[in-house]
């Protein structure tokens, strides 16, 4: 049997056995192959050049074992492999935090963000740092800044420590436990990074048990998913320099962010999947008078800011 003809039969296995994805890859194809290539200690991004490679007696009987693991458990992918990659970077990842697949990520590849930054940028805050991939690709985005990565799990941020160090990025990168902004008292930043728990309570109750693998703790946020975020809108202001803004991932749950805070001034950032899903809110919008009306936000297509920071 080649790799591809197995390739085809575990992604049918996967598609019969109904598990959910979401967690790096969207189909069972793409499971498949993440689960074969790593497996079997390929490169993961070449299946073209692997793809008739014969499998041995002994190959087919490890790679069952582990499309059997992955059905019977229903543990996401990178449970099993111990990586997880985002903006093609990789990293260790285990039960103690959820995979990472912010959408914050792409944002910050595709350079969304540079143009609102101030130009004399220099302290980034990751919060909710999770296993710190945000934190890592921000310090490789922008050479110039020091990043803090803060969560409220200690053993998150141990799998933080250990991206960190993966990187070589321990001098650039600190990392805080706290409640929030707690966790930085005392601190202010240019820029304010934050994927926080943001699932409502209904969509909590439903979720695929791929999901509920991972710490509640940084999925949950509430009967409306605003709990953490009214809190840190509320906060942030005290830990963000005068030009500083802050950018937000809040999922699926724009409506109830709308309900929450109808007359904040956003700007919508778009990413491949949706462009709602993530917001910028200046220092300013955020101690501006609160009117009444609807969110007065900028699209996500508004004009940039003159006179802000380029990436370098």
């Amino acid at each position: 049997m080649t790799l591809i003809e197995y390739v085809n039969r575990a992604g049918a296995r996967l598609d019969e056995a109904g598990v959910s994805f979401g967690h790096g890859t969207t189909n069972a194809f793409d499971e498949a192959v993440w689960l074969v290539l790593w497996r079997l200690g390929l490169p993961l991004d070449d299946l073209d050049g692997v793809s008739g490679r014969v499998l041995g007696a002994a190959e087919i009987v490890a790679l069952d074992a582990l499309v059997a693991r992955r059905i019977e458990t229903r543990k996401p992918a990178a449970y099993l492999t111990g990586e997880a990659w985002l903006q093609g970077v990789p990293f260790t990842v285990d039960e103690r935090v959820i995979v990472p697949r912010s959408l914050i990520a792409e944002v910050l590849a595709d350079g969304l963000i540079d143009p609102w930054l101030p130009a004399a940028t220099t302290r980034v805050l990751d919060l909710c740092t999770g296993n710190g991939s945000l934190a890592v690709l921000a310090a490789m985005a922008w050479a110039q800044v020091a990043v803090d990565a803060a969560d409220l799990s200690a053993d998150a941020l141990a799998v933080a420590r250990l991206n960190v160090e993966r990187h070589g990025l321990g001098a650039r990168i600190a990392l805080h436990q706290g409640d929030g902004l707690a966790a930085v008292a005392g601190r202010a930043y240019d820029l304010i990074l934050c994927n926080p728990p943001y699932v409502n309570a209904a969509s909590m109750a439903t979720l695929p048990p791929e999901f509920r693998a991972e710490p509640a703790l940084a999925l949950a946020g509430g009967a409306d998913g605003m709990d953490f975020i009214r809190t840190l809108l509320a906060r942030a202001p005290a830990h963000m320099t005068p030009a500083a803004v802050l950018v937000l991932e809040i999922g699926n749950e724009r409506a109830h962010f709308e309900a929450a805070f109808p007359a904040l001034e956003v700007a919508w950032l778009p990413t491949h999947a949706t462009d709602d899903a993530v917001l910028l809110v200046t220092r300013a919008a955020l101690v501006a008078p609160v009117a009444g009306g609807g969110v007065s936000g900028a699209r996500a297509d508004a004009p940039v800011p003159a006179g802000r920071k380029d990436r370098s």
